[in-house]
């Protein structure tokens, strides 16, 4: 059965996948900067005999032929670019690259997947079809990998009927992956606003236009286009992380700045959004003698896992690891451009359980101590392999 030679070939091939994922975690590099983590991967598609054609500079795409006859096609994409964020482990893999560190768990993606490809590689002559690899740069920098990606012809040329993704989640113990039919994760847009006035003496406010004042009003209000306005139905989240008024406790400044948040898994609710917010903060500084410039930079959409695809996906998953080692997932409202696949194809975006609370591997994405639970790669490699044979129709 296909299903036991790819365990197999998993557990024999395990130790090398940790090799490679330890070898890129020790190698970050920015998003749009993948150059060296690109032509390492490179090297190893060319060790496998697989031809890969370079798009958006530095992501790879490459082909794994059945040999028995079949016209589908399936996509399985990882990302490969990291953070710049100074690693904190003390780990013999640390990042050697200061102030750069694999803090979303991209090593394990694209490590994960070149052992998928070696195990397809092997048994091609077990299915039929064909598995489209991409190896997707600057996941974590707008306008975002996948977008430009698509733009490129990923999605054509083969055109695949069904595009999965893995994704490393410490919330989930080792051994065990998520799945989430429908609506899964936010869109995300960046709000960067300033506040003008007229600033002067603290002791003086007659004599002043205090964007202060007129910011927090601001702030205060933009939450009732949440609370007042979005379908409570449906996810919505206005965050502003980010406040500067460079002024001092007698010195009222001349303006405030601010970098905020907005996401929503609906996009005619979003568009909506972006109208009535900065309608609101502009008309509120020019009712209190100010100005408000406010800038909405669009980022990825929401992420919608295909119901049928997934159903089928994570049945396939239970057949492979044991129903109790598969969870259901709640609405994530991060972001991911993943889900610019899942606007314009058939996807579905699952999780992979990287937690082990005995060894203190517990951190959050993003943070500067977070590591994963190499365990997860007994799993992932044959996990992911299984699913694409099994949405072959093998």
């Amino acid at each position: 059965m296909i299903k036991e030679q790819i365990q197999q070939l998993s557990k024999d091939i395990f130790n090398d996948t940790v090799a490679t994922r330890r070898h890129l975690h020790a190698h970050p590099e920015l998003s749009f900067n993948e150059v060296e983590t690109s032509a390492y991967v490179a090297g190893r598609l060319e060790a496998l005999g697989l031809q890969y054609q370079r798009m958006a500079d530095n992501g790879l795409v490459a082909l794994i032929k059945g040999d028995k006859p079949s016209d589908k096609v399936v996509a399985l994409r990882a990302d490969m670019d990291a953070l710049p964020i100074t690693e904190a482990n003390d780990v013999p893999y640390k990042s050697q690259n200061v102030g750069v560190m694999h803090a979303c768990g991209h090593d394990a993606h694209t490590s994960s997947l070149l052992g998928t490809a070696r195990i397809l590689t092997d048994l091609k002559s077990q299915f039929g079809g064909t598995v489209k690899l991409i190896f997707q740069p600057a996941e974590e920098k707008l306008p975002g990998g996948a977008s430009l990606m698509i733009k490129e012809g990923v999605l054509e040329n083969p055109k695949p009927q069904a595009v999965l993704g893995q994704h490393v989640m410490p919330l989930i113990e080792a051994g065990k992956v998520g799945f989430r039919a429908g609506k899964y994760m936010a869109s995300t847009d960046e709000l960067y606003v300033t506040v003008r006035g007229k600033g002067g003496h603290g002791a003086q406010p007659q004599q002043n236009i205090d964007p202060v004042i007129i910011t927090a009003h601001i702030l205060t209000a933009l939450q009732t286009i949440i609370s007042r306005f979005a379908d409570p139905k449906s996810p919505s989240v206005l965050s502003f992380g980010k406040v500067i008024a460079n002024g001092a406790t007698n010195v009222i400044p001349n303006e405030v700045y601010l970098e905020g948040t907005f996401r929503t898994m609906d996009e005619n609710w979003r568009n909506d959004a972006h109208i009535k917010m900065k309608k609101m903060a502009e008309g509120i500084a020019e009712s209190m003698g100010g100005t408000c410039e406010f800038n909405i930079m669009r980022g990825y959409p929401f992420l919608i896992n295909e119901e049928k695809l997934t159903i089928a996906t994570r049945g396939h998953a239970e057949d492979y690891l044991g129903k109790e080692n598969v969870l259901d997932l709640d609405i994530w409202m991060a972001a991911e451009d993943f889900a610019y696949y899942s606007q314009v194809a058939d996807s579905c975006f699952y999780r992979l359980g990287t937690r082990n609370e005995s060894r203190g591997i517990t951190s959050s994405v993003h943070t500067p101590t977070f590591d994963v639970e190499e365990d997860a790669f007994k799993i992932s490699t044959g996990l992911m392999a299984y699913l694409a044979v099994k949405q072959l129709g093998n």
